[in-house]
């Protein structure tokens, strides 16, 4: 199904001169793996402890563009410069979750907004990426089929963010956003497993 994701090569031709700049300073993918983790916890913790102030909420969008670039950045550095690692599989994952997750929780300190609907989506977010990552225990590749991933998560709640920072958008509207997020965030989960299963049977057709 269509994903934001399917956008990421073309953003990876843009970032490949600052990749190439990067490596020559030494930078390493995962340097910029945790650190791109670190920020987003204290983009979080700022937002959470200022969400009585919607327009802090405008600070999770600019974070997330930048953030979307160092995930690129850190990608494009481990496979085009030979420092893929065991140990940076697991920083990739595992921090994409952590920061995901810590991103999206402040929405639920907003009056209005209920709190299940917030946590529910992180939730099914953190099972339907661990979907994903299943795909090579089974014989297929990581799986990274839509309609809600990663990239499209991002865009979400970026619009989210905006739209309660700019007063365009009540929490009774937000509410209903986050439900159409869990909603096609069960449908991701589905995809990934069910295409993960239909891998390897295509594969050895």
């Amino acid at each position: 199904m269509p994903s934001i994701y399917q956008l990421k090569p073309r953003f990876q031709d843009l970032l490949r001169p600052l990749v190439h700049r990067l490596f020559r300073l030494n930078v390493t993918a995962n340097q910029v793996t945790v650190l791109a983790l670190l920020i987003s916890l204290l983009v979080a913790a700022t937002v959470a402890s200022m969400a009585h102030v919607v327009w802090i909420f405008l600070l999770i969008p600019l974070w997330m563009t930048l953030r979307m670039a160092l995930n690129a950045i850190d990608g494009m550095l481990a496979r085009e410069f030979g420092q893929q690692s065991r140990l940076g599989a697991y920083l990739n994952e595992l921090c994409d979750v952590a920061a995901d997750g810590a991103l999206y929780l402040p929405f639920a300190l907003v009056t209005g907004v209920w709190p299940a609907a917030v946590v529910l989506v992180v939730i099914l977010a953190l099972i339907s990426e661990y979907a994903g990552v299943l795909g090579p225990m089974v014989g297929a590749s990581r799986r990274y089929d839509g309609p809600m991933g990663k990239s499209d998560r991002a865009f979400a709640f970026g619009v989210i963010a905006v739209g309660l920072a700019s007063g365009l958008l009540a929490p009774i509207w937000i509410n209903g956003a986050l439900l159409l997020i869990a909603a096609l965030s069960a449908l991701t989960l589905i995809n990934r497993v069910r295409r993960g299963l239909q891998e390897p049977a295509s594969g050895s057709a």
